[in-house]
C-alpha cells in the first residue's frame, strides 16, 4: 500500500512518497533544528526494504534544499531528479553548494516534459514503475529560457520549477507545481498537459502570487488542494475547493486505498472534515514520532 507525506517544515516544502512498488521517493528539502534528525531517521526507516530510492529536486530555492547537506550525509543520494539549470546566488549556503554539487554530477537525471525513465515510469522484469511522470518543463519554451537565464543570473528561481504528477492505476494522483508564479502558469497553458489529479500541492506553498490559475483548476478537477505553511495573510484559500491547509494540519499523511483516500493529520486539534467520509479508521502511528489522526476519507 502506498503512503504520501507532506511535512510541516516552516516555510519550505518536504516530501516522500512510499510507493507500492519497489520505488521510494523523496521530494525537496527542507531540514533545520531538531527535527531534521527524526526526519531523516523515518526516511531511512520507510526506505529501507526499497531498491530505489530517488530524490525529486522541484528547484534550487532555499526553502527547498536546505539541509540537503544533511540528508545526503545520512541517507547518501544515489539519484538526484532535477531541471537541468546554471543557477548562481551572490551568497551561496553550504545547502546550496551542495545542491550544485550533485546537480552537476553522474548522479544528477536532467528531467523534461514527458522523459522516459527506468523504473521512475518504465517498468521493467525487475522491478515496477514508480508512477511518476514529468509534465514540465518543456526545455524549448521561450517562457522557461528566460527563468532559467534569470536562475543563472542569480536573482529568481521560482520559474524553473518542474511539474511532477505521482499516479496509482484505479486509484488517487498526486501533482507538486514547486514554486511556480501565477502569471508564469498563464503563459504556459497552451504548452503543458494537465489530467484530472486527486490532490494538488498548492503553488508557492498556497501564496498569491503561486495561485493556481482557474483554467489550470478547470482542467486538474483536484478534489483536495494542500495549502502550505506561508504565513496566512499572503495565503490564497482557493474558495469552492477542499483544503488541507498545513498551518492548521501539521504533517499530512494520504493512504490510497483503490477507490478511497484515507488522510490523516498530525495535529489532533485538526479534527474530522466534514467534507471526507467517516470510514472508521484508527489513528495510526505512521514514521518515528507520536500518532497521526485519522481525518477522513475521500471516495474517489
Amino acid at each position: 500500500m502506498a503512503m504520501i507525506r507532506s511535512f510541516t517544515v516552516g516555510n519550505g516544502d518536504m516530501f516522500y512518497i512510499k510507493h507500492n512498488s519497489d520505488n521510494f521517493t523523496i521530494i525537496d528539502c527542507q531540514l533545520f533544528g531538531d527535527h531534521k534528525e527524526w526526519l531523516v531517521e523515518e526516511l531511512k526507516q520507510e526506505s529501507k526494504y526499497k531498491g530505489i530510492t530517488r530524490f525529486i529536486s522541484t528547484h534550487p530555492d532555499e526553502d527547498h534544499l536546505q539541509g540537503i547537506e544533511y540528508l545526503d550525509e545520512h541517507m547518501p543520494i544515489a539519484n538526484f531528479y532535477v531541471v537541468k539549470n546554471n543557477a548562481t546566488k551572490p551568497d551561496e549556503s553550504e545547502s546550496f553548494k551542495h545542491y550544485r554539487k550533485l546537480r552537476d554530477s553522474d548522479k544528477a537525471y536532467y528531467v523534461y516534459k514527458n522523459c522516459k525513465r527506468k523504473w521512475m515510469n518504465e517498468s521493467t522484469d525487475e522491478r515496477g514503475t514508480s508512477g511518476i511522470s514529468i509534465l514540465w518543463p518543456d526545455t524549448s519554451n521561450e517562457y522557461f529560457k528566460a527563468a532559467l537565464n534569470e536562475a543563472a543570473k542569480g536573482t529568481a528561481f521560482n520559474n524553473t520549477s518542474l511539474v511532477a504528477r505521482y499516479s496509482i492505476q484505479d486509484s488517487a494522483s498526486f501533482m507538486w507545481v514547486g514554486d511556480l508564479e501565477t502569471s508564469f502558469m498563464e503563459n504556459i497553458f497552451d504548452e503543458i498537459e494537465l489530467p484530472e489529479t486527486t490532490v494538488i500541492f498548492a503553488s508557492h506553498h498556497g501564496r498569491k502570487s503561486g495561485k493556481i490559475p482557474n483554467n489550470w483548476l478547470d482542467k486538474l478537477n483536484p478534489k483536495i488542494i494542500v495549502i502550505g505553511e506561508a504565513p496566512s495573510r499572503h495565503l490564497h484559500y482557493y474558495s469552492g475547493y477542499n483544503k488541507i491547509t498545513q498551518n492548521r494540519a501539521g504533517d499530512i499523511t494520504f493512504i490510497p486505498e483503490n477507490n478511497k483516500l484515507h488522510c490523516y493529520s498530525s495535529y489532533e486539534s485538526y479534527g474530522m472534515r466534514e467534507w471526507l467520509s467517516n470510514d472508521g479508521k484508527p489513528d495510526e502511528n505512521f514514521g518515528v514520532r507520536d500518532r497521526d489522526y485519522y481525518i477522513g476519507t475521500l471516495i474517489l
